[in-house]
C-alpha cells in the first residue's frame, strides 16, 4: 500500500471536487488513477460474444446452496412487493 501526501491546495481541490460529485476524496483519486494508469481493455476476439468476454466475471449460484430448499426469490414476487409496501406504509415510512 502506498500513502501519498497531497499539498494543501491540491487536497482542498480534490476534497471540493469529491463533494461536488458526491463521493470521497479517496474514491475520486483512485478512479482518476485507474483511468490514467490501468491498461486499456482488450478488444473482443473475432466471434467472441459479450458473455465470452465477461465469462470470468459473471456467474450464478443456486440459492439452495445458501438457503435450505432455495430462496424462492421469484415466487410470488408481486405479492411480496405489495406486502412490503403495505408494511412500510403502516410503519409510516412512505
Amino acid at each position: 500500500m502506498v500513502t501519498i501526501t497531497l499539498p494543501p491546495e491540491l487536497e482542498q481541490t480534490v476534497t471540493e471536487r469529491a463533494q461536488q460529485q458526491g463521493t470521497t476524496p479517496q474514491l475520486l483519486v483512485l478512479d482518476e488513477l485507474r483511468l490514467r494508469f490501468s491498461p486499456p481493455p482488450r478488444p473482443a476476439a473475432e466471434g467472441e460474444t459479450l458473455a465470452d468476454f465477461l465469462g470470468d466475471f459473471i456467474g450464478c449460484i443456486h440459492s439452495g446452496e445458501m438457503v435450505p430448499g432455495g430462496a424462492q426469490m421469484s415466487t410470488d414476487s408481486g405479492k411480496k412487493f405489495a406486502a412490503g409496501m403495505v408494511k412500510k406504509r403502516q410503519e409510516g415510512k412512505l
